[in-house]
């Protein structure tokens, strides 16, 4: 297959270029300018499809820019897969990289030894771990060398979790069960690859929380990291191997039903099939994967209300994943989670599902336009008045903390996993 093949001209000229995507998307609304909007991303995919544009400097940047928030998805009236097609750019961007030098250090060191690998993450994880518990974060803060980083990296680290020891994610039991009354369902939790190190609790509780609504939950052996990253990275055959990985795992485990509680993860997770194009046995496989995977929001909404034992007493707002509401269309059942603790006051955020500026890891590649981004967001959010920003995706819960942090509102508000918040208020 030649390079340029690769990109799928159906779905190309299916663009209408009527421009109903711009007010959605947030490069565009940040620049103005029509080669940062999905209209003219799509043009310059259908100018290097038709060889009449340079895969380029210019061209991979305009790719990148791009958060791949998939909000023109949700505005497009002709249904573009607007999303799929700017992975495709990506990867026609990174296999000319490799044709023409080789890898650079870092992304070698990312896709290729550290995330199709979950024991080193689990030993990143043990090293962040250790690097808390003796306090070297503060102490680089408050002597100042923590400005030795990276802008991105050295704001970042504001907002990073306390990880879960060594001890304590050594106690997990494999196999929940709900206590007093038989499992209506035998699921396994899709625990992800940095959400399981730095948000271990937010798993646990998920996993307690679908206890108390009647699932049996297991903890699959020999899962992976879903890819999502290697796909929006260009590194289509990184992102297989580990589809792949999972899809035997999960097979061999023999649950009813799959449950994640990543947006992000879980949006990939659902297009395993569209990745096994030419291949009809693992695509089949995939499927079947993917008829049983569900967003932990959209499970607890097809089982029985969930009994809370607590009032909470909180002003609420809620901030969409972009890639649960846009990618999986899971808007209402979060929000009526939310509505059904007692004491919970909601309140709507105006452009709720416009995107933070995570994205992933735009918000250390980008952090710029990340960052501005951010602060756009956070201004719909000081007027919810809210104690509580909620989010269903680890990486927005990143971008909250830190917006709250960037707005000087720490005594005032926090931001929080829903998962952690139904866990609280049962």
């Amino acid at each position: 297959m030649s390079l340029l093949s690769k990109f799928n001209m159906d779905e190309i000229m299916n663009c209408m270029q009527c421009g109903f995507c711009l007010p959605s998307c947030p490069t565009y609304r940040q620049t103005g300018k029509e080669v940062a909007s999905p209209r003219g991303r799509i043009a310059l995919m259908k100018g290097v499809a038709q060889k009449a544009l340079a895969v380029d400097e210019e061209f991979e940047h305009n790719m990148y820019l791009c958060l791949g928030c998939r909000a023109c998805e949700t505005a497009c009236p002709a249904g573009v897969p607007y999303g799929s097609l700017v992975e495709t750019a990506r990867e026609v961007v990174e296999t000319r990289k490799k044709e023409e030098k080789t890898l650079p250090f870092i992304r070698n060191l990312v896709f290729n030894q550290l995330f199709p690998y979950p024991e080193r993450i689990e030993k990143l994880g043990t090293a962040l771990w250790a690097a808390q518990a003796a306090g070297l974060h503060t102490l680089a803060r408050k002597t100042g060398l923590i400005n030795v980083l990276p802008r991105p990296l050295a704001e970042m680290q504001q907002s990073v979790h306390k990880v879960a020891s060594p001890t304590e994610r050594k106690k997990r039991q494999k196999v929940m069960k709900p206590e007093g009354k038989p499992a209506q369902l035998r699921v396994g939790m899709f625990k992800g690859c940095i959400m399981d190190v730095m948000f271990y609790e937010t798993n646990q509780a998920t996993a307690r929380v679908l206890t108390k609504a009647g699932c049996e939950v297991v903890f699959v052996d020999d899962q992976a990291c879903c890819g999502a990253l290697h796909a929006h990275a260009g590194e289509k055959d990184g992102a297989i191997a580990l589809a792949k990985r999972n899809i035997e795992a999960f097979e061999k485990a023999g649950v009813d039903l799959i449950v994640n509680n990543a947006g992000g993860c879980g949006a990939a997770l659902k297009e395993y099939h569209h990745w096994f194009h030419g291949d009809p046995d693992w695509k089949e496989r995939a499927m079947n994967f993917v008829s049983k995977m569900r967003d932990a929001n959209e499970l607890l909404a097809e089982l029985p209300e969930l009994e809370f034992k607590k009032e909470l007493n909180l002003r609420v707002t809620y901030q969409d994943s972009c890639h649960l509401a846009h990618g999986q269309g899971i808007r209402n059942q979060p929000r009526h989670l939310l509505r059904s603790i007692p004491g919970v006051e909601y309140i709507e955020m105006i452009n709720a599902d416009s995107c933070c500026g995570s994205a992933g890891i735009y918000n250390i590649t980008n952090f710029d336009m990340s960052m501005r981004i951010l602060d756009d967001k956070m201004e719909n959010v000081k007027m919810t008045k809210a104690h509580v920003i909620v989010t269903s995706n680890p990486g927005c819960l990143l971008q909250m903390k830190q917006g709250i942090i960037r707005a000087g509102m720490q005594d005032k508000m926090e931001a929080i996993h829903i998962m952690d918040l139904l866990d609280r208020a049962l």
